[in-house]
């Protein structure tokens, strides 16, 4: 996530904004690191925990750690670094941060692991928190969809893409907008942790087509409309990269879309429900 000393000059003139110190970055960094440590270390001391219950599926847990693996590479290291100067790169990290590591942490379900770990007081308290009016809200696709999209358009449209390259501030809480969004939006749309307000079928793929549009379409945007300071060829190569990177994602989530509606519809027999439950 550290920035060049380019990056300062790149972004020099904006009103109002001055670059801040390198130390406000490393703290940045720092903050981050322990985030996903606390991610990888928590979901580790749960399956410890519940390793005498009946066994986890170990394609969840490799879910989980990829996506962490996805979202410290958007992060940390060279490609992080390039993402100050290269708006290719950014979208690439966009699409690691963004998309890649929600997917693939929903379909981790910590929240079926936290429920089957934690004491049963906590387990109450949690289960009191999905069922609340304000989960119901944030979780609901169209909302979801709409912070995950809107905050998409609101960072490109916007000066806030130059902004965030000079404040950590606002560097540190976009790219946690722009993960929580994924997240709860891809969470939204599949059915693999508990739901207590699940939308209709009809809903999320009314949402998802939407979503899809939205997102294509800002795509296009950016290809005739770079933001300040990009050059024509890096904000092309970008453009397409959200394009056609974000639909390879989006495929994807339809498909399983289509899967857990299908498995929640299809009719049930003893060999099936057997099944799901060692599952």
């Amino acid at each position: 996530m550290m920035r060049s000393h380019q990056d300062s000059h790149r972004f020099q003139g904006h009103p109002g904004l001055e670059p801040m110190g390198e130390w406000a970055w490393v703290a940045i960094d720092v903050l981050a690191v322990l985030i996903l440590v606390i991610g990888a270390l928590g979901y580790g001391a749960a399956l410890w925990i519940s390793r005498e219950r009946s066994p986890w599926p170990l394609a969840r847990s490799v879910f989980w750690f990829s996506g962490i693996l996805s979202a410290a590479v958007a992060l940390f290291g060279a490609l992080a670094t390039a993402a100050h100067t290269s708006f290719t790169a950014h979208m690439i990290g966009h699409l690691l941060l963004g998309m890649a590591a929600p997917l693939l942490m929903v379909l981790g379900a910590p929240v079926s692991l936290a429920l089957r770990t934690l004491p049963v007081t906590a387990a109450r308290v949690l289960s009191r928190v999905l069922r609340s009016p304000g989960a119901r809200m944030i979780t609901h696709p169209l909302m979801a969809g709409v912070l995950n999209a809107g905050g998409l358009w609101l960072l490109y449209a916007t000066d806030l893409y130059q902004v965030m390259h000079l404040s950590p501030v606002a560097y540190a809480v976009i790219h946690l907008h722009i993960f929580l969004a994924g997240y709860v939006f891809t969470a939204s749309m599949i059915d693999v942790d508990p739901n207590p307000h699940p939308a209709s079928m009809l809903v999320r793929s009314a949402v998802l087509v939407a979503f899809i549009a939205a997102h294509s379409i800002l795509a296009k945007w950016l290809y005739a409309n770079p933001p300040q300071g990009i050059g024509t060829s890096d904000a092309r190569v970008g453009a397409q990269v959200m394009y056609y990177g974000g639909d390879a994602v989006d495929i994807l989530l339809i498909v399983l879309l289509f899967a857990s509606w299908y498995s929640a519809t299809r009719p049930r027999t003893a060999q099936t429900d057997g099944a799901l439950q060692r599952s």
